[in-house]
């Protein structure tokens, strides 16, 4: 796993542990690292926030590109 797949996990479960608490505790881990109440940014916060955004778009283009490259791989084998 590359080193650009690892840091865009570990952003995923960082955004995924924030969403999951906000729905079920009503407490945004991300703003209150950076002193916020809930709901409330600043610029630290929305760089955390764009980064995750970030990484989700990177993981969608990196499994999308390895689903076109398997079905390459796969359809020669299938024929």
């Amino acid at each position: 796993m590359k080193k650009l797949d690892v840091i865009a996990l570990a952003l995923i479960v960082v955004g995924a542990v924030n969403w999951g608490l906000v729905a079920i505790a009503r407490f945004d881990l991300v703003a209150w690292v950076f002193g916020k109440d809930f709901g409330s940014t600043n610029a630290g916060s929305r760089i955390v926030y764009g980064l995750v955004g970030l990484a989700a778009v990177y993981s969608i283009a990196s499994l999308a590109g390895r689903r076109t490259s398997g079905e390459r791989r796969a359809a020669p084998a299938a024929g």
